[in-house]
């Protein structure tokens, strides 16, 4: 019997093109019960099976910077043309009902949230190899030779941010990395400061 919680964790999960971020998180979202996925917002395009509210919510560019101008993200960042966000007032909201919230942002992204919201977590994925990484963009056969020398170009400057992550989980196996950063969110549950509604019996 899991007990709510009087409050939320955020948990920011990073980390580069091709790691298999994607497949971690569906994974531990079908796991977890008391846990949102916060669907980001962006101005690009819904590639073939995206839906709008799942994958992203599609917004255009207009709507976009009056949500900016508003101060309504959380973070934002613009990305090969395209403006990637994350609504505050929804985080907000999950968070104060006790639930957790799980955010895919790149490392630009997540420098922003770690400025505003210094207890979270922040986690980054990376795969086992170098190679491997090369290996599974190849793999997805969506992009051109030079879009993915450009993919592995980004991850390497990507990596030089892990310094500033709290945890690195390594996706060698999905169900090994889903048991990390598992065992990531329990022990963040079991700090003395996320545990005082129980301590005041105690007193």
């Amino acid at each position: 019997m899991q007990r709510k919680k009087d409050k939320g964790q955020l948990i920011v999960l990073s980390g580069p093109s091709g790691v298999g971020k994607s497949t971690v998180i569906a994974e531990l979202l079908s796991q977890r019960d008391n846990i949102y996925f916060s669907v980001s917002y962006t101005t690009r395009q819904p590639r073939v099976g995206e839906q709008d509210g799942i994958n992203y919510n599609f917004v255009d560019r207009a709507e976009f910077e009056r949500m900016i101008a508003a101060g309504e993200l959380l973070e934002y960042a613009e990305y090969v043309n395209n403006y990637y966000g994350t609504s505050l007032k929804t985080i907000q909201d999950k968070l104060n009902s006790g639930v957790d919230v799980l955010l895919d942002i790149e490392v630009q992204g997540a420098a922003k949230v770690r400025s505003r919201c210094p207890d979270a977590l922040f986690i980054f994925i990376i795969p086992p190899s170098f190679e491997e990484l090369s290996r599974r963009l190849h793999r997805r056969n969506t992009d051109s030779e030079d879009v993915i020398a450009g993919r592995l170009e980004k991850a390497r400057v990507e990596f030089r941010e892990i310094p500033n992550y709290d945890y690195l989980v390594i996706n060698d196996k999905v169900s090994g990395a889903v048991a990390e950063i598992e065992a990531v969110l329990t022990a963040a549950e079991c700090r003395v400061n996320n545990r005082k509604s129980i301590l005041t019996q105690f007193a």
